[in-house]
Order: structure tokens, then C-alpha cells, then sequence
């Protein structure tokens, strides 16, 4: 049961009204309070204490009342350093559990709010572009549709093999890197293109293509930007249905949008120079991200959620040459 403590003015007038020898009883009908809460004031003082003591020794024993704050143990807080540091979430070093932590998700959330540990270190939050932004790139005239996607491809999210692309551009537009993610596992591809003319991405997407068993992946869905221009012959010679989102609506590639500002974050920024970047080093940026646990995929990584799909059959060496 709840107690509502008394204010320090009725404490006062207890302590008078009791000077003046009136009973518990009728001090609580002229304050118009519990006769318990002012026999309860009225022990205290016949100890010797006065009405502001009262007073302050309710405030101390208030203030050791509650849950106490948790204290992480100098071990875990270096795991959590490190697993942030590598890009995990609050929520995946909990869900994932390598590692027992003293704490539930939400307090370790609370104590990066409080800067009991750096909230910058965390992946972005919020809006990338402001409302009302308009896209000025060039746009394709003729293309297929996500609407032809959803009809030839009914199945295509529960199903493996389905990849959502675009571009991300570096310093000046002067140069991209080709991103595709695999729907239900989320694996992250990184291809660096010699340019980013529609002619470059087609031979990217090619030499890519030609590294990997056929058939493997059934379809990309990609924006409508001017680059993917040469769509019908990679879509033709790979035997992979090609499709574009609508223009102005990146929530169809979402899981793709997603992924690019992962991988701007963690290693591609858009003030970096992608001519002298390796693609070594992109696609070392992609495997970091795709060795994170995502709680969609039940805490496991991309990687292994991955491998899953595709079996035992699949060489483990043509991992690398894939990402």
C-alpha cells in the first residue's frame, strides 16, 4: 500500500496541536488526515525528535528507497566497448547473448542516453534526407516494374535469391560502389565499378555474375536511376529478372536503403574518394557488416543465416568471391 507523506507545515501543526495536548484523533479530524499517518508523526516526537526532523528523516529513507542503479563490472563494460566498436547494437549484445551481461536491453540503452557509455558510437537514427527532397538525377524511361516483379515472383519474400540494388556515390559524384542485399538473409554486396556509366556497372555486374553458380539469384530490384541502364543485357545473359522501383519511393528497396547508410557509416563515407579505395577494402567494409548479428534474423549474422539457405553444396570457398 502506498504512503503519502505529510507536508512539513502539518507536521508543524502536529507538533503544536500535540503541545497543546490534544489527542492523535482529533489533530487528524482538523487536518482531515488518517489518524494512523498523525499517530505515527506523534511516536516520533514523544522520541524527542521535532516536526522539521520528522521531516528529514522521511526524505532520508526515501532516498534509499527503489531499485538500486545497476553497475556493470569493469569486463563487461570492456565487451560492450568492443562489440560497439564493431557495430552492435545494445539489442544484439543482449539478444545474441555470447556474453552475460548485468542488464536488460533497455537499462544498456539507458546508460548510453545517460553517457555512461558514448551514444555516437551507435548506428545512424532518424531521416537521411530532408522532407521534400527531390531527386535530380536522370531517370529511365522504359523499364519493368515491381508490379511485374510481384507477378512473376509471388513467393519472393519467403523465397532465397532475391537482391535489392543501387549505388552509392562518392566525393564530387565522380565515382560508385554497387550495393545489392539479399532479401531474407540481408547479405550485403559491394562491387566497385571502374566508373559509374551505365557501360561500368553492366561489366561489374557481369564479372560478378560469372564468378557465381548460375541460377543462384532469381531477381534484383533496383532504383531508376540512369546507370542501370544496360539492365536487358544483364538480365538477359545472367537469366535474372530485372525490375525497378518506382521513382521517388525508396521504402520498395528498403532493406537496400537501409544497407547503404550501414555501409556509409562503417567504412564509406560520401566524402571519401572512391577512385584510389580497393575493392579489397569495400568489400572488407561489407563483411564486417554482414559478421553482425540482426535481431530479424534471430540474432544469428548475414553470413551464417547465408550459408543456411545455400546448403552444404555450396563451395565455402566462393563465399569470398561472392561479397
Amino acid at each position: 500500500m502506498s504512503y503519502t507523506p505529510l507536508p512539513k507545515t502539518e507536521l508543524v501543526f502536529i507538533e503544536e496541536y500535540h503541545e497543546f495536548g490534544l489527542s492523535g484523533r482529533k489533530i487528524a479530524n482538523k487536518l482531515r488526515r488518517g489518524h494512523e499517518a498523525v499517530y505515527r508523526v506523534i511516536r516520533q516526537l514523544k522520541e524527542g525528535l521535532i516536526a522539521i526532523d520528522v521531516y528529514l528523516k522521511y526524505q532520508a529513507n526515501k532516498a534509499k528507497c527503489g531499485r538500486k542503479k545497476i553497475q556493470l563490472a569493469t569486463v563487461e563494460k570492456d565487451y560492450i566497448h568492443e562489440k560497439v566498436r564493431d557495430g552492435w547494437t545494445p539489442d544484439v549484445i543482449i539478444g545474441r547473448n555470447e556474453k552475460s551481461i548485468s542488464c536488460s536491453m533497455r537499462t544498456l540503452y539507458r546508460k548510453f542516453a545517460s553517457g555512461e557509455f558514448n551514444q555516437n558510437d551507435l548506428p545512424m537514427q532518424g531521416k537521411r534526407k530532408p522532407n521534400g527532397h527531390q531527386e535530380r538525377r536522370g531517370k529511365q524511361k522504359f523499364r519493368r516494374t515491381i508490379l511485374d516483379r510481384d507477378h512473376d515472383h509471388p513467393n519472393y519474400k519467403k523465397e532465397f535469391g532475391h537482391l535489392e540494388g543501387d549505388t552509392i556515390v562518392g566525393r564530387y559524384h565522380k565515382n560508385a560502389v554497387i550495393t545489392l542485399v539479399e532479401r531474407l538473409t540481408k547479405c550485403i554486396i559491394a562491387i566497385k565499378p571502374a566508373d559509374r556509366q551505365a557501360t561500368n556497372i553492366e561489366t561489374s555486374l557481369h564479372q560478378w555474375f560469372d564468378r557465381l553458380p548460375k541460377h543462384l539469384f532469381k531477381s534484383i530490384i533496383f532504383d531508376c536511376g540512369k546507370e542501370f541502364s544496360n539492365w536487358k543485357s544483364i538480365s538477359n545473359e545472367q537469366d535474372v529478372d530485372i525490375y525497378f522501383a518506382d521513382p521517388g519511393t525508396p521504402p520498395q528497396r528498403g532493406l537496400n536503403e537501409h544497407s547503404n547508410g550501414l555501409l556509409r557509416k562503417n567504412g564509406l563515407p560520401k566524402e571519401m574518394d572512391f577512385n584510389p579505395v580497393s575493392q579489397e577494402y569495400i568489400s572488407e567494409v561489407a563483411l564486417r557488416r554482414n559478421n553482425i548479428p540482426r535481431k530479424s534474423l534471430k540474432y544469428k549474422t548475414p553470413i551464417e543465416c547465408f550459408i543456411d539457405y545455400v546448403g552444404q553444396d555450396f563451395d565455402k570457398s566462393m563465399l569470398s568471391r561472392l561479397i
